[in-house]
C-alpha cells in the first residue's frame, strides 16, 4: 500500500508543504473508501473533520425547501472538501456524497487543532494552503459571474474535454443539475446547446453525450471573444 506521506504530497490539496508537515498530516490521517452513491456527510452534521479525494468523483450540495439539488462542487482526486466547518467548527454546511467508488483521505479535526495549537509554523503552513484555495475558488466565482451563460457552458465543456483528453465526452450531472451549477435553469442550457450544435461547435450523443467539434470556436466563446448569434 503507498504510504500516506506520499499519497498526501502527491495531492494538489497539500502542494507545497514541506515534508515535517506532511508527515504530521499522515500520522493523522485515515483512509476512508465510499461505494457509489454512498452519503459521506449531511448538512447541519457536526464536522469531524475534512476529507481529500485520492480516486473517484464527490458530489457537494445543498437541498432547498423544495427538494431540489443544487449541486455546489464536484471534488476530483487532489481535491479537499469539508475542511471551511472544520477550521470554523461549525457544522457541515452543505451534503457530500460519492459518485463513483471513492476512496478518501480522512483529517480528524481534534487531531488537527491539536497540531494546530502546538506548532505554530504547521499552523502557519496550513493557513497558507487555506488562503491559496480561497484565492483559486474566488477567481473561479468572478470568472463565473462575468461570463454569459454561453461562455460559462463553453468553458465547462472545454474542461470536461480536458480532464477526459478527448473530444467525446459525457456529463457527469443530469442537464437540469448541469443548468443549476451554471446559475441558469434547463430550458435555457437546451436553447444554448442547441445552438452550439446548430453552430457547428458540439455534436450531441444522447441525454448526456457530447463531441466537441471546434475546440477554437468554443475558447473564443468562453474568452468572451465571441457571441452566440
Amino acid at each position: 500500500m503507498v504510504p500516506k506521506t506520499k499519497q498526501l504530497g502527491a495531492m494538489a490539496a497539500f502542494e507545497g508543504l514541506d515534508p515535517a508537515h506532511l508527515k504530521i498530516l499522515a500520522r493523522l490521517a485515515v483512509r476512508r473508501r465510499f461505494p457509489a452513491g454512498t452519503p459521506i456527510f449531511t448538512e447541519g452534521e457536526s464536522a469531524g473533520g475534512f476529507y481529500a479525494v485520492l480516486e473517484g468523483r464527490v458530489r457537494v450540495y445543498k437541498l432547498g425547501a423544495d427538494g431540489r439539488e443544487q449541486i455546489l462542487h464536484i471534488c476530483r482526486a487532489g481535491e479537499p472538501f469539508g475542511e471551511a466547518a472544520v477550521f470554523e467548527g461549525a457544522p457541515y454546511p452543505a451534503h457530500a456524497d460519492s459518485m463513483d467508488d471513492v476512496s478518501t483521505i480522512f483529517i480528524p479535526r481534534d487531531g488537527l487543532i491539536d497540531e494546530v495549537r502546538r506548532n505554530p509554523d504547521f499552523a502557519l503552513a496550513l493557513l497558507t494552503l487555506l488562503s491559496r484555495r480561497l484565492r483559486r475558488l474566488a477567481g473561479l466565482v468572478e470568472s463565473l459571474s462575468l461570463r454569459e451563460v454561453p461562455g460559462r457552458l463553453a468553458a465547462y465543456l472545454l474542461l470536461c474535454a480536458e480532464r477526459a483528453a478527448e473530444s467525446r465526452i459525457t456529463l457527469e450531472v443530469s442537464k437540469s443539475q448541469l443548468a443549476a451549477l451554471l446559475g441558469t435553469i434547463p430550458e435555457t442550457l437546451s436553447r444554448i446547446l442547441g445552438k452550439l450544435n446548430r453552430e457547428g461547435m458540439i455534436a450531441t450523443e444522447g441525454p448526456r453525450g457530447i463531441v466537441i467539434l471546434d475546440r477554437a470556436a468554443l475558447r473564443r466563446l468562453a474568452d468572451g471573444e465571441e457571441r452566440l448569434s
